[in-house]
């Protein structure tokens, strides 16, 4: 997911979309150790796209409180 659609969102949706991605993460990580995947960078893109949303989360939040 690229920066400029998160900032769209706004910050319920933002808070149930990095809940979603948390448990993919849960999911994706799960079925590594059982050997269903063996591509990794699936792992690491979701991990990188919740840090993009917990970003323009925590900027939004911040923005909201002043």
């Amino acid at each position: 997911m690229k920066v400029a659609e998160i900032r769209k969102l706004s910050t319920t949706d933002l808070t149930k979309e990095t809940t979603k991605t948390r448990e993919e993460i849960a999911e994706l990580k799960r079925r590594l150790h059982l050997g269903e995947i063996q591509n990794v960078r699936i792992i690491r893109g979701k991990r990188k796209d919740l840090a993009r949303m917990l970003t323009v989360l925590g900027e939004a939040l911040t923005k909201e409180a002043k």
